[in-house]
């Protein structure tokens, strides 16, 4: 076995954002040294990684350059050029998601496309070149109203999601390639975080719930266990399993579903890295989903799954009229509360919606959990000095 710990051995992680510097709690845990990349010169990840580079992510000379300094590469973000990481894989670098799964899953209608080729359930939905096949789509009728309209390229946090209820709605939307989806009817979004070694090896976590902000199309709570039967959580996590083994990915893979209104299992979306559905994990599990990627991705024996105790993660995100230097008011008042554990991201600057940190709240009951994470959201406000 490789001697990651206390050596020469390099680890690269590309994004230098708040799931960078969760994941370097643990690498510094384990004393593994760490190089990261990012545009951003006061990236969250700066003073917590053993070199720092300023890069643009998507430049394929900067990335390719940056992977050949170290010894396993990964990443904290989708946006990255996966071309430099394919380059980087065929002179044998080890890249963990590949690049292979990266391509699948950047592109929205790719990723789509791939669960109707792998037979994977999901939403009905049409690909389309621009807003112009979109128009005809719904003049023909091959599109019908109300539809969620997702751009294939960058959206992420509700960003690049549109539902729409009539024509009116179609002239707002950018002229960029898209998704038209079925709207599902759904009792419950839910989320199971699995992962994945190189050997192939699969462990999943519990399925959790997900509480979303009606306007911002955020998650406000996440909630493990989810509040669901057992004979839906195991097809969930079936579902999930499925997904993983058909994307071959290696490290933490997000995945987003919707459970019907007949309790069937259709697969939205995923994401090829830590995610917000799993931030709970820090307080409530054995192994959080951190330390799990960082296993993972090193082939190391991967950490139990189960949760100790019962979590709520609520999102701070920046108040609405906010932008400028942030300021967390009535940070003292939730501290006092038992079970409530605030994680700030660094980012100095607020403005309405940004995910500027979030809140654990761990109790045996969860539904004690859930009326201390409400008090949680009501107490403490993300604004600007």
């Amino acid at each position: 076995m490789t001697n990651f710990f206390s050596s020469k051995f390099k680890l690269g992680i590309l994004g230098g954002g708040q799931l960078g510097k969760m994941m370097l709690y643990e690498t510094r845990k384990y004393d593994i040294q760490t190089h990261v990349l990012d545009p951003n010169p006061d990236a969250p990840c700066k003073i917590a990684c053993d070199h720092f580079q300023q890069g643009n992510l998507m430049d394929y000379d900067t990335v390719y350059e940056f992977g050949k300094k170290v010894d396993i590469l990964t990443f904290e973000i989708e946006t990255v050029n996966v071309k430099a990481l394919a380059k980087l894989e065929s002179e044998g670098k080890k890249v963990f998601p590949s690049s292979k799964t990266l391509e699948n899953i950047q592109n929205k209608g790719k990723q789509k496309l791939f669960y109707q080729k792998n037979k994977i359930p999901t939403a009905h939905f049409v690909k389309l070149a621009n807003k112009a096949h979109l128009a005809e789509g719904i003049t023909s009728n091959k599109i019908k109203l109300p539809f969620v309209w997702k751009s294939t390229q960058g959206g992420y946090d509700g960003k690049g999601v549109s539902i729409i209820k009539t024509g009116a709605d179609v002239a707002k939307l950018p002229d960029v390639e898209c998704i038209a989806e079925e709207m599902i009817n759904f009792k419950n979004e839910l989320a199971v975080i699995v992962v994945r070694n190189p050997r192939g090896e699969i462990k999943t976590y519990p399925v959790v719930e997900m509480e979303f902000h009606p306007e911002a199309n955020q998650v406000e709570y996440v909630i493990c266990p989810a509040r669901i039967e057992d004979d839906v959580a195991k097809k969930a996590i079936a579902v999930a399993e499925k997904v993983s083994k058909a994307f071959e990915h290696v490290g933490v893979l997000a995945v987003e579903m919707f459970q019907t209104q007949d309790d069937e299992i259709l697969v939205n979306e995923v994401a090829p890295r830590p995610h917000n559905s799993g931030h709970y994990s820090i307080e409530a599990s054995y192994t959080n989903q951190f330390e799990q990627h960082i296993r993972a991705i090193l082939d190391l024996p991967l950490g139990a799954t189960e949760s100790i105790v019962g979590g709520i993660m609520v999102n701070l995100v920046g108040a609405e009229g906010h932008t400028g230097d942030v300021l967390y008011k009535n940070i003292d008042k939730i501290m006092e509360m038992k079970g409530v554990t605030p994680h700030i991201y660094g980012k100095k600057q607020t403005r309405p919606f940004r995910k500027m940190g979030h809140v654990t709240i761990i109790h045996e009951n969860i539904d004690e959990a859930r009326k201390i994470a409400e008090n949680v959201k009501n107490t403490i406000k993300v604004v600007s000095k």
